[in-house]
Formats: structure tokens, sequence, C-alpha cells
């Protein structure tokens, strides 16, 4: 890049002089300030970069992002480190990306909870999911599966509903955490089948797993990724799946609304968010980046087998996303009644 003479590196130096004008001194100063942070995010990256995951390890949310970052690790030339920051619904997670430096070199695994159900949820959450944040991409949507332990005797939603209604109170559903899209789907299922089910949060998908093997909930609405062997394996058992469409890798299991549920569309996104104020420039690299690293045969093989759809978008595109989806789910938690408390 060059500049007039006038503001070359010896006028930083020399702006102070009587020879100019107070406002001429000061644009020199402005702009001295300025080549050094415009120089290092051209050289971006040239260090590791952490990608913070709202989701304890072993969850589907984390497994996504694993996977993802190991391949943008690959394109950017540059290992990208995932921390599990998980609980309050991602609540933690993305306060403290929101206020870490914005360089690019700390990024958020957003998901829809994170960006846009917790809004409706938290009466004061403490950040701004369009303010506080630079979209970089959207890169995987996934709908969720309705599992029930083998120890519950339903076998089809409709029976499921049946056992629910003999028992009201009585049947539970756990989920990712309160407020989570795991925990909606499942309240947004009460409200659709008019039954009353007891909901149990839990740190995230790993744990809840365990629980639901040994019989301690009965059922989750999760993410198939994290339920392939137990259901292939018998040890759990799905009755349905939440998205308008069957799952490709699930082709015989109905959807919630194919069961009697009309209406009933939810399908998870992710993607990656920076700090709001990164560069433009750091973000568009970033985002050709996430633009390759999810177009890889490989990984999108990975994913697809999973029941998980990769994805990319520009920033602009992801950005839009993020602000239809915010009174949508506005609706539909004040329709569920679902709470955090």
């Amino acid at each position: 890049m060059t500049f007039p003479h006038h503001l070359t590196a010896p006028a930083c130096a020399a702006a102070g002089t009587g020879r100019r004008t107070w406002l001429l001194a000061l644009a020199a100063a402005v702009l001295c300030a300025a080549v050094p942070s415009l120089a290092r995010a051209e050289g971006f990256p040239d260090k590791p970069l952490r990608l913070v995951v709202p989701f304890p390890a072993g969850g589907a949310a984390d497994m996504m992002a694993r996977g993802m970052a190991q391949r943008l690790g690959t394109e950017l030339g540059q290992q990208v480190v995932v921390d599990n920051r998980g609980g309050a619904g991602g609540v933690t997670a993305a306060e403290q990306v929101a206020r870490a430096p914005a360089d690019g070199y700390t990024l958020f695994f957003a998901t829809m909870g994170t960006q846009a159900i917790n809004p409706a949820l938290y009466a004061k959450l403490r950040y701004d999911p369009v303010k506080d944040f630079a979209p970089v991409a959207l890169t995987h949507t996934t709908p969720r599966v309705l599992v029930v332990g083998a120890a519950v005797p339903a076998r089809t939603v409709k029976e499921l509903i049946a056992l629910a209604k003999s028992k009201p109170g009585v049947l539970t559903y756990g989920s990712a955490g309160n407020g989570s899209s795991s925990h909606l789907s499942g309240a947004l299922f009460d409200e659709l089948a008019g039954v009353k089910m007891v909901h149990v949060p839990y740190k995230g998908s790993a744990p809840l797993l365990t629980d639901v093997l040994a019989g301690r909930v009965d059922m989750t609405f999760d993410s198939y990724t994290v339920y392939e062997e137990q259901i292939r394996s018998g040890r759990a058992r799905a009755l349905a799946v939440t998205s308008r469409t069957r799952l490709s890798s699930l082709p015989d299991i109905p959807t919630l609304a194919e069961s009697g549920l009309a209406g009933y569309d939810v399908s998870n996104w992710l993607g990656v968010v920076a700090p709001a104020g990164t560069p433009r420039v750091v973000i568009d690299k970033l985002n050709a980046a996430l633009v390759r690293a999810m177009a890889a045969p490989e990984l999108r093989k990975q994913l697809t087998q999973l029941g998980i759809e990769p994805t990319s978008s520009s920033p602009e595109e992801f950005a839009q996303l993020v602000r239809s989806e915010i009174p949508k789910w506005r609706s539909i938690v004040q329709q569920s009644g679902a709470t955090v408390d």
C-alpha cells in the first residue's frame, strides 16, 4: 500500500512540527496508528486461532466443530483450537467471545440457540446476537431426532402421545440445557400433541446420552450425530425427525408432521461468528476458508452420513438468517411457554 509523500513514516515523527497545521498532524497520527493494524489484518493469520464451542465435549455441536476446525486449520495454515465452554444455554461462551479482541483469532461456533432463541428466553441477555458479533458463515444445518430409551414401550409417535396422555407429568424428556433448541423442540411437542411431559435440562448432549441409555430420562429431541450408534444397535429408538422432510440417513423414520403433529418443523443451524469490529479483510479470509472447508468431499460425506447438512454462506446471508430467526423463535417461545427458570 502506498501513501502520499507527506504521510509516509518520516511524517509520523514530524507531524507535530510548526510546519503543519494541527489538523494535518492529527490526520497523520491517526494514519500512523492505523497502518500497523492494517498490516496485521492483511497478514492474518500468523498464529493459532481459538474456536469457542458453547457445549461440552462429546456432544453434536462439539463433533461438528472439531471436524470443521481441523479442515479450517488446513485451509488457513494455522491450527484452530476448539475451546468447549458449556453451560447457561451458551450464554457464558457467547459473552466471552463478544468481549474478546476483534482480531479474528477468537471465533464462536454460534448456534440457533445462542443467536436466535436466547433473546426470547433471557430478559436481561448480556450480549446482543446482532450488534456484538460479525457473522462469518453459516456452516451446518441439522434436524433433530425424537429418540426414546429402550425401556419406553412406545414404538410410534402416536403410541408415545397416548402413553404421555395416560401419564400426565410422568414422562421425561432431556435437553442440552434450559432454552436450548432441544428444550424448545420438546416444549413444542408438548403443545402440539396436547401432553405434559417433564423437562430435564443437562449441560450438553454427552451426559444426556448416558441417562437416556440408562433409563433415567425417557427421551430427547437431539441430533442424530449423537445417537447414531445407539439407534443402530437398538439401545435407543428413533421415532421421528423434527424437520419438514425425512433424513436421507434415516429414510424409514417419519417426520413429526407426518406422524400427526401438523406444522412441526425444527431444524437447527450453526455457523461461525467473530467479535463485532473484526476487520473486513479478516472476515473475508475466514469466510473464504470456511467455504472451502465445508465443500471438502471427505467432510461433506462424513456429515451427511450423520444426518447433518454441510453448507456455507456469505457473511451478509448469515446475518440476514440471524435477523429473520429472532422474531420466529420469539413467537415459538411465547406460544410454547418455555422458560429458562
